[in-house]
């Protein structure tokens, strides 16, 4: 005599465990787990769900270039926020009386007012507008170059010391006895001659040519000497500490690429204070 046989309870049809309200037959490559379409991710084979897709970019390290930049094709944020800084100090200067004698460097300032070594970069002549388009076109054509790069901190430390070196240099090689010592400093091209001198080096430590920037160096510096008006001095120091600290980031060791571009930084610092200091203790 046949016995009945109990009939086996059917499985219940697999859940999002992130939306258990949602039946989900498609399972995540990774894992196995089942998926709904909201957390569906593609990928190179078959299906991952969001919270694989999510633990693998924390475990995998972003690509960098051959200098430490990130390859990710973001948006040149610090090129242009100079670019847009140098722009509203430019249209400062014209409506705000006093904003160019304020922030301007001259020798006989700086000792007592150091942040103009800096300040003076973001300002330009306000009776030669051609002034202020030729150093943002200069800085909008290298500049993402540069930070793509290098990455941002290290592009953005650039452009700083170079225009910190261009007044360094300004004063310098003035003399308390002249009237380069009571002359105004204003103008963003010494970081930009900075920037030229690193992608100078950036350019050669990568085997591409370097012709072009060379050009445009010997135009400028020719320039520099027969145009009036032009602080050529400025040029030579944003380009001697642009070319250093292009060195200092371009040749270093991918294992100690950080310690020695801070350490490049930091010394180059020290070096331009030194430099201060003793120029104005020879006074």
């Amino acid at each position: 005599m046949t016995q009945p046989q109990p009939v086996p309870a059917p499985a219940p049809p697999p859940v999002c465990p992130r939306h258990p309200d949602r039946i989900a037959y498609v399972r995540c490559q990774r894992c196995g787990r089942p998926t709904c379409p909201e957390c569906q991710r593609p990928a190179a084979v078959g299906i991952q769900c969001v919270d694989c897709v999510r633990d693998a970019a924390r475990q995998s390290r972003p690509a960098r270039t051959a200098f430490g930049g990130a390859v990710t094709g973001r948006t040149p944020v610090v090129t242009y926020t100079l670019i847009a800084l140098c722009v509203l100090s430019y249209v400062l200067q014209l409506t705000v009386p006093g904003w160019t004698q304020r922030l301007a460097f001259a020798p006989v300032l700086g000792e007592s007012e150091p942040w103009r070594f800096l300040t003076a970069a973001f300002l330009h002549s306000q009776n030669q507008i051609l002034h202020i388009v030729f150093n943002m076109v200069a800085l909008w054509s290298v500049g993402p170059f540069l930070e793509a790069m290098l990455g941002r901190w290290r592009f953005l430390a650039l452009y700083l010391l170079s225009a910190v070196g261009g007044s360094v240099m300004f004063l310098l090689l003035a003399s308390p006895d002249s009237l380069s010592w009571f002359t105004w400093l204003v103008g963003a091209s010494g970081a930009v001659f900075g920037l030229f001198g690193a992608v100078l080096v950036v350019l050669r430590r990568t085997g591409r040519s370097a012709g072009g920037i060379v050009g445009v160096l010997v135009i400028n510096a020719v320039l520099g000497f027969v145009l009036p008006g032009v602080a050529w001095q400025a040029h030579l120091g944003g380009l001697v500490v642009g070319a250093v600290l292009g060195t200092a980031f371009a040749y270093a060791p991918r294992e100690r690429r950080l310690p020695v571009a801070v350490g490049a930084c930091a010394g180059v610092a020290v070096l331009l204070a030194a430099a201060v200091l003793v120029s104005y203790g020879a006074v």
